[in-house]
This record gives C-alpha cells, structure tokens and sequence, in this order.
C-alpha cells in the first residue's frame, strides 16, 4: 500500500472577498507524478501556493505527510520536504549560479544528504554557468536552475508552476525529461501545473482538472492517451 504524501480536504481559498478555489479535494500517493490543468485564470497557481503555503484556505485542511500542515507558514514547509519552482522561476538574479543552488539545500533541514553535485548531473549547463550571476542566464537556464535550487533541499515533494512557461521547445523537452528521471531515481513525489499539451502527456500519470475554481474532472492514464480530449480542456 503506498502512502499518501498531499491531501487537500475541502479547501476554499478567497482573494479578500472573492472566491477562487472551492471544496478541493485531492491526494497524491508517494512516488506518484501527477497534473493540474485547465484554462488560463481558474485557479491552478492559487492551488499550487495553497499547498506550499503562500495562501492560507478559508475552508478545509491541507495534510503533509501524515501531519496537518494547514497553518503553517511556507518556510516550514519547505523543511519538512516540499520544494516549489514557482511561476516565472524567480531565482536570484545579483547572486551567482552556484549561490543559488546552495541557497536551496540551506532551505531544507529534513535530510542530511546533499544533493548538489547531483543538480549539476542533471544540468550539466548550469555546471558551465556556476560562477554567472543567474540574471545574466537564459530563461531555460534561469528555469533549470529553479528547479536545481529545490531539488537541492534534497525534497519528497516538488510543486512545479508552469515549467514549460516562456521556454524554447527544446528546452522544454529537456526539463521534461528531466522532471521524469527525477521522480524515476530520486523517488521524488511531483505536483505540477502545466498548459503545454505535450508536457502534460509525458509526465503525468493522472491529471486533475480545473475550472471555476473546483475540480471539474480526474483524468486516468488513459484518458490521458486521448490527446484531443485532453486538448479539449485547456481550450479558452
């Protein structure tokens, strides 16, 4: 039997008093790689900062591990083991690249074993760049190295935003590709948001989706084979 990593129970998040998400239920099992899609503006990143902690629920508790994590500040959520690569990859662009990989295994205290040199086996580009200040980067560059600086806090969970947002397409197959031999080798559990059809496709193993703020659906792997049914959910 697997364990169950996230579980959002009847979550209601408002932006003061506008409701965005209601009564969200989800649960995302150890191991697992798993999809939140739908139209732009229903929801999917007020989701993903519910679950790290950037928004607090009206309504419902979100579960960690086994522990009740609802009230707790991001911060501490990253020390138990969640990372999250946020929309439009916000690293630190005055600080170098290596800097920025090291400021993510400062963030996470939940494991001793360091994870550094393995972002730069993963991204052999950002191993070039280590002495650049990351602002001076690519944008894939600059994406690469978000995700190099969670994964550097050695995660169980890592939320992804949007990866593949405003990143040349042989770029994005290579972060996909990324993602997946994480999840593979690291035994690293992955909730990500993604609008690119393509993505969607080769990583997730199921797929929630979204609109007007509720869960409209859960598409199964094979589901998700149908490619035009799926397209049909990202329409506008």
């Amino acid at each position: 039997m697997t364990d169950t990593v996230l579980a959002l129970d009847g979550i209601d998040v408002s932006y003061g008093s506008t409701p965005i998400l209601r009564n969200i239920d989800l649960s995302i099992e150890a191991g697992e790689t798993v999809g939140i899609m739908g139209r732009n503006g229903v929801g999917k990143t007020t989701l993903m900062k519910t679950v790290i902690g950037l928004l607090s629920p009206t309504e419902g508790t979100v579960t960690y591990q086994g522990e009740d994590v609802t009230d707790l500040p991001a911060n501490r959520r990253a020390r138990l083991g969640m990372g999250y690569i946020p929309q439009g990859r916000d690293v630190f662009p005055d600080l170098t690249v290596h800097q920025n990989v090291r400021m993510g295994r400062s963030i996470s205290d939940h494991k001793s074993e360091n994870l550094v040199d393995r972002v730069y086996e993963y991204f052999p580009r950002l191993d070039e760049r280590r002495g650049q200040k990351a602002g001076t980067v690519s944008g894939g560059e600059q994406q690469m190295l978000a995700i190099g600086r969670a994964l550097a806090g050695n995660p169980d969970l890592l939320l992804f935003d949007e990866p593949s947002e405003g990143i040349q397409p042989s770029i994005v197959q290579q972060i996909t590709a990324d993602i997946g031999r994480m999840s593979e080798e690291l035994g690293v559990t992955v909730l990500f948001v993604e609008q690119n059809l393509r993505v969607i496709r080769e990583l997730a193993e199921r797929c929630y989706v979204i609109d007007n703020g509720r869960i409209e659906t859960e598409l199964g792997a094979t589901d998700l084979e149908d490619e035009e049914a799926v397209a049909n959910y990202l329409a506008v």
